[in-house]
Formats: C-alpha cells, sequence, structure tokens
C-alpha cells in the first residue's frame, strides 16, 4: 500500500522525504508527519480542479509539464543540499510545488490509458501498472539506503531528476489521443473550470453505483491506512523485533502486489470487474485478519498475512480503474479519477487522527482486528446493493447529465 494511486487502498510516497530524514537537519516524527501531509494537500483539496483541467487541457503536454515542474523543484533542492544553505521550509514549499505537479500527472495518465488500450485489456494494464509499483516497492528502499550510504543526499536526490528527465522522453514521441468531445483550453476561465468541477460531482453522485463504490472506497482507506503506518510499532512492541524484521513486512508486501499485479494481467477477472474487485477487498481482510491474530512467537504469521494483502492490492485497484477508464467518457475522466483519489487520500488523516487513541489504548492488534471485520461485513453487504454490483450496466451518460444541467438552470 505505497503509492499515489489511491482507490480503494492506496498509501503516498515521495522521492524527496529522504531529506526529510537527514539528521544534519531533522530528528523529528512530527516533521515527517507534517512533509506527509503537505504531500497529501494537493491531491485532497485540489485534485477535483486539477481534473477540471486535465477535460480541458491536452493531457500528454500535462503530462511532460509536471515531470518538467517535479525535476526542476528537485533539482532547486538539489543545489540548496549542494550549497548547504537548505532550511525547512525550502523543503516544504518544494514537496508542496512537487505534490501538486504530480497530481496533474497521475490524473492525466490514468485519463488517457483509456484512450489507448481496448477496453478488454483495462484490467491487464492495470495489473501491469500495479506489478511496476511492486518492483518499486521492492527495489526502491535497498537502493536507497545504500546511496544514502555511500553518497551525499544531493547525489541521492539528482537520481530523482535524472529519472523525471527520462519520463519526459517518450513522451515527446508517443501520440496520445485526446477525448473527442474535450472542450478548448481557451475557454477555461475559473467560473467555467468552477461549473466543470460540479459537473464532476454532479455526475458521480447521478451515477448511484460509482456514488456506493466510492462511499465503499472511503470507508475502507479509512480502516486501511493505518495498517502500514503502525507496522514498526505493532513489530516493535509486540513481536519484540527491530528494523530488520520491519523491513520484511514492507518486502514482503511488495513481492506479494509484484505477484498480485502478474496474476491480474494473466487472468484479467471476472466479468464483472466489480466482483473482482470485492473478493480482493475479502481476501485483504483476510490477510489483516491474520496479522491481527498472530501469536507473539510467530511473526513469520504475521509476515505472510502482509504478504496476502500485497497479492490482493492490484486485484482491489485494477478492476475499479478500468471501470473508470471503460464507463466514464473520455472527456469526464479526469474530474472523476480526481475525485475518487480526492476522497480516498482524505482518509489517510482522518483515519489517523481516529485511529492512534485507540491503539495507543488497547494495542495495535485491535485496529487490525476491527478493520478486518468491518471490510468483511461491507463485503457482505456491496454484494446485496444492485446498483453496486451492476455499476457497469447503470453508468451516467455525459451528454444526458448536460441536458439535466441545462434544463435545471433554466
Amino acid at each position: 500500500m505505497d503509492r499515489t494511486d489511491f482507490f480503494f487502498v492506496g498509501q503516498q510516497s515521495c522521492s524527496v522525504r529522504p531529506c526529510l530524514v537527514d539528521d544534519k537537519k531533522i530528528g523529528s516524527a512530527a516533521v515527517l508527519a507534517t512533509g506527509t501531509f503537505i504531500s497529501l494537500l494537493p491531491q485532497v483539496l485540489l485534485g477535483p480542479f486539477a481534473g477540471a483541467l486535465i477535460d480541458r487541457w491536452n493531457r500528454r503536454k500535462i503530462m511532460i509539464m509536471a515531470d518538467a515542474i517535479i525535476a526542476f523543484a528537485t533539482l532547486i533542492i538539489v543545489v540548496l543540499f549542494r550549497q548547504n544553505v537548505i532550511q525547512l521550509w525550502h523543503i516544504f514549499i518544494l514537496l508542496f510545488i512537487r505534490a501538486v505537479a504530480g497530481t496533474f500527472h497521475m490524473t492525466a495518465m490514468q485519463a488517457s490509458t483509456s484512450l489507448m488500450v481496448p477496453e478488454k485489456h483495462l484490467s491487464r494494464v492495470a495489473g501491469m501498472n500495479q506489478t511496476l509499483n511492486g518492483v518499486v516497492g521492492l527495489a526502491a528502499p535497498p537502493l536507497g539506503a545504500l546511496l544514502l550510504a555511500s553518497s551525499p543526499i544531493f547525489v541521492v536526490l539528482s537520481v530523482d531528476v535524472i529519472t523525471a528527465v527520462i519520463a519526459i522522453a517518450p513522451l515527446i514521441f508517443i501520440l496520445i489521443p485526446q477525448p473527442v468531445n474535450m472542450v478548448e483550453s481557451g475557454s477555461a476561465s475559473v467560473k467555467s473550470v468552477i461549473s466543470d468541477v460540479k459537473t464532476g460531482f454532479r455526475y458521480v453522485f447521478k451515477w448511484r453505483g460509482l456514488f456506493y463504490v466510492l462511499i465503499l472506497a472511503a470507508v475502507i482507506n479509512f480502516l486501511l491506512a493505518p495498517v502500514n503506518t503502525f507496522i514498526p510499532l505493532l513489530v516493535i512492541k509486540y513481536f519484540n523485533g527491530g528494523v530488520w524484521q520491519i523491513g520484511w513486512f514492507e518486502t514482503s508486501t511488495a513481492v506479494g502486489m509484484i505477484l498480485g499485479g502478474v496474476g491480474l494481467s494473466i487472468w484479467g477477472g471476472f466479468k464483472n470487474k466489480i466482483i473482482t474487485s470485492l473478493t480482493g477487498v475479502f481476501g485483504l481482510a483476510v490477510g489483516v485478519l491474520v496479522v491481527a491474530l498472530a501469536p507473539q512467537q510467530f511473526i513469520w504469521m504475521a509476515i505472510a498475512g502482509m504478504g496476502i494483502t500485497g497479492i490482493m492490492i492490484p486485484i482491489i485497484n485494477g478492476p475499479f480503474m478500468a471501470i473508470i477508464q471503460s464507463k466514464v467518457e473520455p472527456e469526464m475522466q479526469g474530474r472523476v479519477f480526481s475525485l475518487v483519489s480526492a476522497i480516498c487520500g482524505a482518509m489517510m488523516p482522518v483515519s489517523m487522527i481516529v485511529s492512534t487513541p485507540i491503539v495507543e489504548q488497547f494495542g495495535t492488534q485491535s485496529w487490525y482486528l476491527m478493520s478486518a471485520i468491518v471490510c468483511f461485513v461491507l463485503v457482505i453487504i456491496a454484494f446485496f446493493v444492485p446498483e453496486l454490483i451492476g455499476i457497469e450496466n447503470n453508468h451516467v451518460v455525459t451528454q444526458n447529465l448536460k441536458v439535466e444541467s441545462i434544463s435545471t438552470s433554466d
């Protein structure tokens, strides 16, 4: 659970974060928490507006510009570290800028996939993306630790600049189709963008199946966002482990994501995609339950439980992404993706505020156990909600939404 693609489950990561733990500058958990909050803020508050603009502007150019801004912001941090004049507020400001650009990039990429991939292969492509996320989650920590141990921080951050440039290069030559009915960028006034955002909210609300799935995703994110966060606490205080054991938990999750992504890319999921996602939620709850019930002397059992959760993340997220990409009109996908991402992303800080006192009072396993049980109940309820199970057959048509909007305004 370690990417920016919040759907049913997710967690944010940031390549600038190593500079927040540089022992010459910072040594506070509060600073790390603040950095995480700043990296989430654009996704939650600006995401719907970014989605409206993405539905108006050229998506290939947006991705190029976003990657360029990310590279430039990181380059500034590199220079500040190199000159030894870096301050905490520098990092926070540039982290925010990177997060804003990242919000545009991720949404534009998600909204462009349906224009390039046949509908029948969308779940498989999503599975491949989840596999790559797992590979990154598996390889990045040891490689990052190796670089931090052998090189100055500005050298480590320079790698991020290089990778951003590498990401831009293919986009210059790849043709990304634009939605046929997209609005010309010249009309993107403040009033029209706000109107587009409202249309996005109305679209999701009127598509009852998507609305119910979004509520379900928000609740599941609320329950499961703390699971990864509390792993160090669980390992140290309950299993009497240390850094190596914490690493095994993270490795198990990453390996699980790779296996789950590969499996989904080969299998493709059930014909009814939401059934595949709900099956994944059930499996995820099983994994969390195994972690919650693992005896103190059987840490391997908890590690295996985290591996199960890793396998299920692609099974959950991939089909749900494919539903949006296949059923939402291309000119609406930026708004829908950004709205889903914003609502689910907002659950992380809320859940941490609620879960922390509960964990302190009753132990880490209490939250894990409660989360697993509630997830089981939610899956059972979901199967009895026709609009949710039939989400692919009751989607809103943009033309009807616009006609209704016009008649209402009259």
